[in-house]
């Protein structure tokens, strides 16, 4: 049975001409499996041709015969048989001969290119080119059989071919529908016009060729069957001669319906073995033999009107067109130091160029490291043409413009193997000069004097060289250069600028606070083994950061994702977790005294002792996001500039001072609110202060009291009543769990520290601290009657209103934009990070939009939306609350979005920018009184959440959004989601009942309760103090 989608290869054979380039291109192989542009199951081979002139037609019958014989011994066979046929997928790519512009040949020739989308960063070279097209348009849906491509060409396939697959037989290669009369080979122009198509264009064989189970198994039987044994290593090694046949020209041509057996036996052909020759008999016994097996099978063609084939020929000029003309980006996997210094229409690929270097238009650079120091040359200029590091060609040496240009005589360039009158060939000169008999081996000098002469244009290195050392030098011709190439150091050198220029542009990445993931570059690094060097790298950007805590903050998370990946997905644990082991210890407090590049010194010296086991890695990795977190804190922290507090009036010890606050609904933005984001991209959030049961659900107290000491009493409720936290603090001791969110009366023990009530840490003990500064000690009492993660921004609220307790109480002044900026700096205190938009929508009364800019210090800046009565009745009228009985995990969520957004992960990054601009349309929706657009915006917003933290959406929560559908403009889940409070905006007016009904016919939803709320125009509201009380719990 055909299959569907991308196709699953059984086995992937790659044939070589050369039997030392085995061991290079199976490597090259596994490096594409371990990056997952191979099958994972598949079955790799590299086979070397057992002659040189083997022909296609043979390499393909060798390789079929190598991999059944490899799928036979793992099916515990012990002979070939071609049972393994019946449901393999079998690749074979031919790389062909050798390519003088590519040591490696055609097949590893780089392409200006990046791999599109890809997990893993990785080139694209003419080998990728065809295995992605094979695997994803042309063989997509094939049955099983042997599919056979060329790699000396590149193939551009716009849409997917439309081939059916039903009862398929036979064999198939992609031109014109129908059945193929005869194949032409360099034929007479009458011929190729009796070829014509309908479209006025000749069918053009483009390569892939398939080959049915039933075929496959006729042509693997021929490795017994002399002559055709002596095309593979069998017959080789059993003394049969060698035999050269062709794969279009004689294994397809046969089944051609226009040709006869005579003529196909006996004529000759361009491109074939002479049937007449000194193997005159073999070659007509093994094309009677192909004719005798294979004739009578049909063979037929596919057509792609819009597809593209570009055969990579010989010539310099038109590989250096092609690779110039490709793609839309100059650099491709490269570094170049000096971006403006690049022609336009000129390449670089995987290159590192340093300083002044000039690439001149038309110009390509491949696999260089080139640096030009200042003070040492005054440039480099690479004229156009292709620059390797192995070699350098320009314009072809012909006409008197070279001849001119450098002196050389055509009596110099005396070509290799070619005697008497024989026109020399280009690969044939002796150009290249690679010793001196004073100097020994020569630089690069030589190339760019090649190219440019003695003239201006020649550049510093040109200087040094003239004819007569050109002519004096041991030079080699091209092809003895590339029969001379190691294959194996030429890719590993590939190889090795492709890390190198990877980590230059992490760095530049990270200094330049751009947008671009690491992460593909970081999962090629740990799979290539080449992570340390990379560790390396980003300690040096982290450790000098100082200037910007931004920066050292996501390269810590980057160093964290490089631990990750180095334990395995799926092993070692959850990324999320806890970050304080004491071995850290030393290094985190380093990074709190300020000292960057001593923390991130201590971080690397620790993280040695961590990298033996998967476990181990992914806690490292935890704590490096722990350091990065003391770094963003302290970038936060600097909002602390907005926070101003004056001279007020001191109550008298024992009177109460009191605030309470709305809680708040976001309508639109959240997430931007969020470090880093909203000060790496800036941020904008619509909410609402809202009163839930009539009464705003959150409040503080504070008085003065004559005790030395801090009483410090929480309450939190919901609807099964209050419980109280009471914690009693008489030294400065009991304030040091302060920063640990979970430990009793955490939060109001930071409001102590945050509000200058006491300083620590303090030589100065803390009952003298109180005495000295307010007379006596503070009573300070917190509630809220909202259950715990109902999203509802109870926390930053709460920390607002105690702050104002404390200022109020110990006689001092605010404004609310100080407050909301205070809570800022208390809750990086805390350690619980978050942003701020949940103490503007309790702090702020009524509809509002914040923002903040993409910089530091951050500042928000809050406008009040100026909106009728009317409409706020409209919006009150409909706005319902349904508590879903599921609490919210916020602090899991917070780390996973922001390990994405320092991930860089593209959806995130275009996530958080339609974030600020559903938030900037629910503001003018607002303005202009559009209930459905409003609707409309929390849709999208809810849609925006759960793309920012996936998994926030619980199942329970999805039933009852999908009941309550039919009666909403728009719903979402507030704040971060995963459970706590449902806010919907109705239809129509007043329909808590009708909720109430739909929901309660609705199965599995467990317990909920529906609330209406009123629109609180106030915000934080500071009771006088003949008011102070603390009522019953009202319960949501």
């Amino acid at each position: 049975m055909a299959r569907q989608g991308a196709l699953d290869w059984t086995v992937i054979v790659l044939t070589c001409q050369h039997k030392d380039s085995v061991y290079a291109f199976q490597r090259e192989l596994e490096v594409r499996q371990q990056r997952g542009s191979l099958p994972k199951g598949a079955l790799l081979l590299t086979v070397a041709d057992p002659q040189e002139r083997l022909g296609s037609g043979g390499a393909t019958l060798n390789a079929l015969l190598v991999a059944a014989e490899h799928l036979s011994a793992r099916a515990g066979y012990t002979v070939v048989t071609a049972d393994v046929l019946d449901n393999a997928y079998i690749l074979i790519l031919h790389t062909g001969r050798d390519f003088p512009w590519d040591s490696c040949g055609r097949a590893f020739c780089w392409l200006p290119e990046q791999c599109a989308a890809g997990s893993v960063e990785q080139p694209v070279c003419c080998l990728d080119l065809h295995l992605s097209i094979l695997t994803h348009q042309i063989c997509s849906g094939s049955p099983p059989g042997v599919w056979v491509c060329s790699t000396d060409m590149i193939l551009a396939l716009p849409s997917i071919p439309a081939m059916s697959w039903d009862s398929f037989y036979g064999v198939r290669v992609l031109s014109l529908p129908g059945r193929v009369r005869d194949i032409i080979y360099k034929g007479p122009e009458e011929r190729i016009r009796q070829a014509m198509g309908p479209d006025g264009k000749v069918p053009l064989v483009s390569g892939p060729v398939f080959f049915c189970r039933e075929v496959s198994e006729r042509l693997l039987q021929m490795h017994v069957t002399p002559p055709l044994d002596g095309c593979t290593y069998l017959g080789m090694d059993s003394g049969a001669p060698p035999l050269e046949i062709s794969l279009f020209l004689d294994v397809l041509r046969c089944l051609c319906s226009d040709v006869r057996e005579e003529l196909f036996v006996s004529e000759e052909r361009r491109g074939c073995a002479s049937p007449h020759g000194p193997q005159g008999a073999a070659v007509r016994n093994a094309r009677a033999l192909l004719w005798r097996t294979l004739r009578g099978t049909p063979l037929t063609l596919v057509y792609v009107a819009d597809g593209g084939y570009d055969y990579m020929t010989l010539s310099g000029l038109e590989h250096v067109r092609r690779l110039t003309k490709m793609g839309s980006e100059t650099e491709t996997l490269s570094h170049v130091q000096n971006v403006e210094s690049l022609g336009a229409g000129s390449r670089v690929i995987n290159s590192i160029l340093e300083g002044d270097i000039i690439v001149s238009p038309g110009a390509v650079v491949q696999h260089c490291h080139l640096k030009c120091s200042t003070g040492l040359c005054s440039d480099i200029i690479i004229p156009p043409g292709l620059f390797s590091v192995w070699v350098h060609i320009g314009a072809n040496p012909r006409g008197t413009d070279f001849y001119d240009r450098t002196g050389i005589q055509p009596g110099d360039l005396g070509a290799v193997g070619c005697g008497g009158d024989a026109r020399p060939c280009l690969l044939d000169l002796r150009l290249f000069p690679v010793f001196e008999s004073r100097g020994g081996s020569v630089g690069l000098g030589w190339a760019q004097w090649l190219l440019a002469g003695g003239g201006a244009g020649g550049g510093a290195w040109a200087g040094a060289w003239e004819v007569g050392r050109w002519r004096a030098a041991w030079r080699l011709s091209l092809r003895e250069v590339l029969s001379c190439t190691d294959q194996q150091g030429e890719l590993l050198w590939r190889e090795e600028l492709f890390f190198r220029a990877a980590r230059r542009r992490a760095g530049d990445a990270l200094t330049g606070r751009t947008d671009r993931s690491l992460l593909p570059s970081i999962r090629a690094a740990v799979l290539g083994g080449r992570q340390e060097p990379l560790l390396q790298a980003l300690d040096s950007v982290a450790a000098g950061s100082s200037e910007d805590l931004g920066i050292a903050a996501r390269t810590l998370a980057c160093i964290a994702d490089v631990l990750g990946c180095l334990a395995g997905e799926g092993r070692g644990g959850l990324r999320s977790g806890p970050a304080a082991n004491p071995a850290w210890g030393p290094a985190f407090a380093r990074l709190e005294r300020g000292d960057l590049p001593g923390g991130v010194q201590a971080l690397a010296e620790e993280r040695q002792n961590w990298m033996s086991r998967p476990d181990l890695l992914v806690r490292a990795a935890r704590h490096y996001e722990g350091a990065g977190q003391v770094l963003l804190r302290q970038a936060v922290m600097s909002a602390q500039r907005f926070v101003s507090v004056g001279p007020g009036n001191l109550p008298p010890i024992g009177e109460w001072q009191e605030v309470e606050c709305p809680a708040r609904l976001d309508l639109s933005g959240g997430w931007s609110d969020t470090p880093p984001i909203t000060f790496e991209r800036g941020g904008a959030v619509v909410n609402v202060a809202v009163r839930v049961g009539g009464r705003r659900p959150i409040g503080a107290r504070a008085r003065r009291i004559e005790e030395p000491r801090l009483l410090l009493v929480s309450s939190s409720g919901g609807r099964g009543g209050q419980v109280a936290t009471e914690t009693v603090c008489l030294t400065l001791q009991d304030l040091e769990d302060h920063c640990q969110p979970h430990a009793p009366g955490a939060l109001l023990k930071a409001v102590c520290l945050c509000s200058g009530l006491v300083a620590f840490p303090s030589q100065q003990p803390l009952g003298q601290q109180l005495l000295q500064r307010w007379g006596g000690g503070v009573e300070l009492q917190s509630w809220s009657l909202l259950p715990h993660g109902s999203g509802l921004g109870t926390s930053s609220i709460l920390a607002g209103a105690l702050l104002a307790a404390v200022y109020l109480c110990t006689g001092r002044s605010f404004d609310t934009d100080s407050l909301i900026h205070a809570v800022l700096h208390l809750e990086q205190t805390l350690t619980t990070g978050g942003g701020w938009q949940d103490q503007v929508g309790g702090l702020v009364g009524g509809v509002k939009i914040a923002r903040s800019r993409a910089c530091l210090p951050l500042k928000v800046e809050v406008e009040r939306l100026d909106l009728s009565e009317d409409f706020l009745l409209s919006l009150q009228q409909r706005l319902l609350l349904v508590y879903t009985g599921k609490t919210r995990l916020a602090r899991n969520l917070l780390q996973d979005v922001v390990r994405s957004w320092y991930s860089r992960l593209a959806a995130i990054v275009e996530n958080t920018e339609q974030l600020v601009s559903n938030a900037e349309e629910c503001a003018r929706a607002c303005a202009e009184g559009s209930l459905s657009r409003l609707g409309s915006c929390l849709d999208r917003y809810w849609q925006q959440k759960k793309a920012m933290a996936p998994g926030c959406e619980p199942a329970a929560v999805r039933n009852m959004m999908a009941a309550l559908r039919p009666l909403t403009l728009g719903q979402s889940l507030a704040g971060a989601g995963g459970g706590g409070f449902l806010f919907l905006l109705t239809h129509e007016p007043l329909q808590e009942e009708r909720v109430r009904e739909v929901l309660s016919n609705t199965q599995g939803l467990g317990d909920f309760s529906v609330h209406s709320v009123e629109i609180d125009m106030e915000g934080v509201c500071l009771l006088p103090p003949s008011q102070s009380s603390l009522g019953p719990d009202p319960g949501p």
